[in-house]
C-alpha cells in the first residue's frame, strides 16, 4: 500500500460551536468533488494539478462504489493529490478498508482519513451541510484580504474542512471566517502551509477547470 504522509499539511480542529438537530431517515452515496464549483476565479494549483485532482476523486469514487455500494456515504476531495475522506461508515475495519481503496488510486501523495463510524447520515443533515459551504464561500468572496478561490471547502455533519495552499495568514483568516458561520461545529484545516516568499514565486495562477463531471454531493 502506498504510504500515507501528512507531515507537510497542518491538520487541526477549531471549536466553535455545537448545534441541535432532529433527523430521521437514513440514505447512502459515494460521491467525488464535495466542493462543487460556482466561484470563477483563479486556482493557485496548475491546471495539470487541477485535472488531476478531478481524474483522482473520479478513480476513488469508482473503486469505493465497487467496493461499498449503498452501504456508506463517503465523500472524496483532492487538492494537490491530498486526498480528504469524509463521510459514514459502518464499521472501523471499513474506515481502513476505504483508505487501502484510495491509497491504490495512482498519483494520489496522502490521504487524510476522517470517515466516522456510524450510520449513514439522513438528506437533512447533508442539505444543512450543503448550505454551510455555501455560506461558508460567500462569505470568503465577501472579504478583501482574502483569495476565495484559493480554499476548497467540505462540509460534513456540521464540521467545515478547509484545503488549500496557503499562508498561515490566510489560513487564520479563513479559519476566523468560517467558524463565524451559523452551525459550524469545528473547523478543521487541512492545508499546505507557505510562506509569503513561497507564495511569490510560485507560477501564475492557473484558470479554475471547468465543472467536474463527478455526482454532486447529496
Amino acid at each position: 500500500m502506498k504510504q500515507v504522509q501528512t507531515r507537510r499539511f497542518l491538520l487541526g480542529g477549531v471549536s466553535v460551536m455545537a448545534i441541535v438537530a432532529a433527523l430521521s431517515g437514513c440514505a447512502a452515496a459515494i460521491v467525488g468533488g464535495a466542493v462543487a464549483g460556482g466561484m470563477v476565479a483563479t486556482d493557485r494549483r496548475t491546471a495539470a494539478a487541477q485535472l488531476e485532482d478531478e481524474n483522482i476523486e473520479l478513480r476513488a469514487v469508482n473503486n469505493l462504489s465497487a467496493t461499498f455500494g449503498e452501504r456508506a456515504h463517503l465523500n472524496v476531495t483532492s487538492y494537490n493529490a491530498v486526498v480528504l475522506l469524509t463521510g459514514e461508515v459502518p464499521t472501523d475495519q471499513d474506515k481502513l478498508l476505504a483508505e487501502q481503496i484510495v491509497s491504490r488510486v495512482a498519483n494520489v501523495r496522502s490521504i487524510v482519513n476522517d470517515l466516522a463510524v456510524m450510520p449513514n447520515t439522513t438528506m437533512t443533515q447533508r442539505s444543512s451541510d450543503s448550505l454551510i459551504t455555501g455560506q461558508v464561500k460567500a462569505s470568503m468572496v465577501d472579504t478583501t484580504d482574502l483569495f476565495a478561490n484559493s480554499f476548497k471547502v467540505v462540509t460534513e455533519r456540521g464540521v467545515v474542512y478547509l484545503m488549500g495552499r496557503v499562508t498561515q495568514r490566510e489560513a487564520d483568516r479563513a479559519t476566523e471566517i468560517a467558524r463565524s458561520v451559523s452551525g459550524v461545529k469545528r473547523v478543521v484545516r487541512v492545508l499546505e502551509i507557505v510562506s509569503e516568499a513561497e507564495l511569490q514565486k510560485a507560477p501564475p495562477p492557473a484558470p479554475a477547470p471547468a465543472a467536474s463531471s463527478a455526482a454532486p454531493k447529496t
